[in-house]
């Protein structure tokens, strides 16, 4: 038997065979289909292992779509920051939030060229059918208590201060524009909190000749602007510098876009802070990790001292995966789910620069068969999951297999001559120029079930071991269908607990 000390704390409670639920996204009534566990606790590694192998989390229940029987298959999609320019359309949003702040201009319309958010309620109705069908209870009120405790906490370290928090859900829920997971419209009010975390928006006034010099010792010091970032530290320091100066012949950056200067009267003040919140995922710190450490975060959006949106994002190994974003529907004429995946990338981008492996940018599932959850493609360069080798694929070479079928498998078999696919490496960048026999099939795939370990009676072991000890049939096709869907590594980490 294994002792607790070797292993990870994952913990998992598989929910063997499948069954049919209400399509949050084309209203079929039975047409979405999809496998699920319940987190009792997992490591980052594990959870970042499961969504390469196309599985997504919503609160504790761990699920993964049945991509060829599913009514509307969900392809995982990450995108590339570190070579993410800002489209059109997402300058438009960061200049709206700059007028606003500025002189509080409230943009006219309705933003037509921006995609229509689902509510939440549509896009995920499947999955907490399941939940609640399995009679576990895991609704959006955890999500909204752990950010109460999260507020309530940081008020006491703070300071000792009167304050009237009044939170109230409405009931349009709607889904966050780049992640594609369940969000929530919060209306929340607050006494306002000067001086709460760094205002990301404008670095700190200062007379016009002070900045003057400070661009030109940049420019000649030729520092990074991306690693001069210090406002999105976790600590919500201050930005102490201005990015330099970009070059007139040079589109702007990400991050001159959204640091761009402030008048000193500005008619609003944005800020930003960062706090660990409640979740599945165990905290963990590495001496080369970012300096926040690996688990789930909430990041609160402040406005003039009053809370407007928190946005839930997992810090996993190699990304940032965006999960949920709650905001007050009073300022959806901000588009704040467009502007929170900016800052979202931005900050993927300098994480970047103290964990060189953090290259990525999750934003949950791309549906290209819904045409309101298609606007995650606009986030480029981005790649999309095969849902048979768990390779990624740029997503240029998927949406042409997509237009004649909404179910693709990306990575083609070898005779298909011709085929670019990005290798499962971790190092961004790395292409392969053709494919071998062995990168079309799933490299990760369960090749020794019996060493898949197993929590049973209070005690650890093999899957060999265990089935010596079951005499029912249907429990050995469950495991092995857990192995399947989960891959040998994580079947060998986590414990599959059965009972």
């Amino acid at each position: 038997m294994a002792s607790w000390a070797a292993l990870s704390p994952s913990i998992v409670e598989y929910f063997e065979g499948e069954d049919f639920y209400r399509c949050g996204y084309c209203k079929n009534e039975s047409g979405s289909r999809s496998n699920g566990m319940w987190a009792h606790s997992m490591t980052v590694q594990d959870y970042q292992d499961l969504i390469d192998r196309g599985w997504r989390r919503s609160g504790k229940y761990v699920y993964k779509p049945v991509m060829n029987q599913t009514c509307c298959p969900q392809y995982t999609i990450r995108c590339r920051p570190l070579q993410f320019q800002p489209s059109k359309s997402h300058k438009k949003v960061l200049k709206k939030m700059l007028k606003f702040l500025a002189k509080g201009e409230i943009s006219k319309g309705n933003c037509e060229d921006e995609p229509m958010e689902p509510t939440m309620e549509d896009a995920v109705s499947s999955d907490f059918g399941l939940i609640n069908k399995l009679d576990i209870h895991c609704d959006l009120k955890t999500l909204n208590d752990d950010l109460k405790k999260s507020l309530e906490s940081e008020e006491k370290k703070k300071a000792k201060r009167e304050e009237s928090n009044e939170i109230t859900h409405s009931q349009d829920m709607e889904e966050k524009l780049g992640s594609g997971e369940p969000s929530c419209s919060v209306k929340v009010h607050t006494a306002p909190q000067p001086g709460r975390g760094a205002d990301l928006s404008k670095p700190p006034c200062r007379k016009a000749k002070e900045i003057r010099k400070e661009r030109k010792r940049l420019k000649l010091m030729q520092q990074n602007p991306a690693g001069e970032r210090e406002g999105f530290q976790a600590q919500c320091q201050p930005s102490s510098l201005l990015p330099p100066k970009t070059k007139s012949n040079q589109p702007k950056s990400l991050e001159d876009l959204i640091f761009e200067s402030l008048p000193e009267n500005a008619s609003h003040k944005l800020e930003f802070t960062r706090f660990l919140c409640s979740s599945p995922l165990e905290t963990e710190n590495s001496p080369n990790g970012p300096d926040c450490g690996y688990g789930s975060f909430h990041q609160q959006y402040w406005l003039d001292g009053k809370i407007i949106a928190v946005g839930v994002i997992d810090i996993l190994p190699y990304c940032v995966s965006s999960v949920y974003l709650y905001y007050d529907p009073d300022y959806s004429f901000l588009s704040l789910g467009v502007y929170s995946a900016l800052r979202e990338i931005a900050f993927t981008r300098q994480l970047h620069e103290k964990t060189p492996q953090l290259s990525y940018y999750y934003m949950g599932f791309y549906i290209h068969s819904c045409p309101k959850m298609k606007y995650k493609g606009q986030y480029r360069p981005s790649d999309l999951l095969c849902p048979e080798t768990y390779v990624w694929v740029p997503i240029e070479q998927c949406l042409p297999l997509l237009e004649k079928s909404k179910y693709c498998r990306f990575n083609q078999d070898p005779e298909a001559a011709g085929k670019v696919t990005e290798s499962t490496a971790r190092e961004p960048d790395v292409l392969l120029s053709h494919l071998t026999p062995s990168s079309a099939v799933d490299e990760g795939r369960s090749k020794e079930p019996d060493r898949l370990q197993v929590f049973y009676k209070k005690a650890i072991m093999p899957y060999g071991v265990y089935k010596q000890q079951q005499r029912d049939p249907s429990e050995a096709a469950a495991v092995l269908q857990y192995a399947r869907l989960v891959g040998q590594a994580c079947s060998e980490r986590m414990l599959l607990f059965r009972n």
